[in-house]
């Protein structure tokens, strides 16, 4: 039996961005905008679109992101990666229900 996690509790924030791409987590800058995260930054959301200028960030609720190195079910610290993912490391703690071949449904 498959379960989806999908869209359960999403809360997408829209921020002006610099440097942003859909699907990757990202940072907010000194001036509030959406940036990349370098290795080992604590990120705020994972980013679901750009356009003109902004960029919609999911902030809260079930989502899938890449992972990098090994990331167990359960509450885990994480951090980004620096290649758009996450990684275990000092970042927050958040609830890991699902980790595929690269991949891991994380609650925001």
């Amino acid at each position: 039996m498959n379960v989806s996690f999908e869209e359960i509790g999403r809360l997408a924030v829209t921020f002006a961005q610099s440097g942003c791409q859909a699907g990757q987590v990202c940072k907010l800058n000194a001036d509030g905008k959406a940036v990349p995260c370098a290795a080992g930054d604590k990120f705020c959301g994972i980013v679901e679109g750009v356009r003109s200028g902004f960029a919609a960030v999911q902030v809260e609720g079930f989502a899938e992101v890449a992972v990098s190195g090994t990331v167990n079910v359960g509450y885990v610290n994480l951090c980004a990666n620096g290649n758009g993912g996450v990684k275990a490391g000092t970042g927050r703690e958040y609830l890991v229900v699902s980790v595929n071949a690269g991949t891991a449904v994380i609650k925001l």
